[in-house]
């Protein structure tokens, strides 16, 4: 009798808790904390071979080092931004009808948990790459970060300086591989990065419009706030100074004179056009998410740059 006491009790304890949440389990913790810094963006995070790979300076065993660090490292900045921007967002994401999926918005991960990782990962990294990398290495990360805090907290409820934000994010990670070589960034380089990263970015944002339009509760809250024919502007214009400042720089010879079998620096320009003209196809449609999902969804997009880094590996390569 007392053994079946017992029994009812615990079961009645056991109805009573169900309504709290179970106790994190470590693995459960550890899973919670790497969906938080979401893998799938650290694919963004390539572009750190970018400037080494347009220099010909890819190859050599210090290069492939240093640029593994590097990527390790912004990887970290990265990571440490999404789990304070989700603790930061935990209460807001739980009244969202994906977001609230969220490790930490679904108590998968406890907020104190993710701003203490991220504040971790966030120190380390810079300490990490003025050790093992360069002081400019590291002042970069130091920038990264503070723009992306900045923007978690106001900068994304600004207009337009959201745009400039998310953009210049990915002009850093094509940077950072050149300053941790030593390698001088080109002007034109540096124009073609930065506006095909703003074409991306706007024609996200306008895609984002597009489905929302007529329904309640946008995404984000900033998003109701552009007009699709703006976006439509923005991204149109960043692809036709994206297009004009690759031209210049694919024609630019640097005084080295070229001795390949075919012109493939300028053969490129093709490739890019057409690359461009391919991804404002879903731009227009009102389909273009996440960079790298366009890129990988779409077969003939994904050929396209293929050839590309053909035709321009064997220009690096004076074939």
């Amino acid at each position: 009798m007392a053994e079946r006491t017992v029994l009812v009790t615990d079961r009645a304890t056991t109805g009573r808790r169900s309504t709290s949440p179970a106790p994190a389990r470590p693995g459960g913790l550890a899973r919670g904390l790497l969906r938080t810094a979401r893998p799938r963006q650290w694919v963004k995070n390539v572009l750190v071979v970018a400037a080494p790979a347009a220099a010909g300076q890819l190859f050599s065993r210090h290069s492939l080092t240093q640029l593994a660090l590097v990527f390790v490292l912004f990887t970290a900045c990265a990571s440490a931004v999404y789990l304070i921007n989700d603790a930061r967002d935990a209460a807001a994401d739980r009244a969202h009808p994906v977001k609230r999926h969220r490790p930490v918005a679904a108590g998968q991960v406890p907020v104190p948990v993710a701003y203490t990782v991220g504040g971790i990962l966030a120190v380390l990294a810079p300490t990490a790459a003025a050790w093992l990398c360069s002081p400019f290495t590291s002042a970069l990360l130091t920038a990264y970060l503070g723009m992306q805090l900045a923007y978690c907290v106001s900068l994304k409820h600004v207009l337009v300086v959201d745009l400039v934000v998310v953009t210049t994010g990915f002009v850093m990670r094509a940077m950072i591989g050149g300053l941790a070589l030593g390698i001088p960034l080109s002007r034109w380089f540096l124009i073609t990065t930065g506006f095909g990263a703003l074409f991306m970015v706007s024609a996200k944002r306008y895609s984002e419009a597009v489905q929302m339009a007529g329904k309640a509760g946008a995404t984000r809250a900033l998003l109701t706030e552009y007009t699709t024919g703006y976006l439509r502007f923005v991204w149109q214009l960043a692809a036709g100074v994206s297009v004009l400042g690759y031209c210049l720089w694919a024609l630019e010879e640097g005084g080295v004179p070229s001795t390949s079998v075919l012109p493939w620096r300028q053969l490129s320009m093709v490739a890019y056009i057409l690359a461009i003209l391919r991804y404002a196809v879903f731009a227009d449609r009102g389909t273009a998410g996440e960079p790298e999902d366009v890129v990988l969804r779409d077969r003939a997009l994904a050929l396209i740059g293929l050839a590309w880094l053909a035709m321009y590996g064997l220009a690096v390569a004076n074939w």
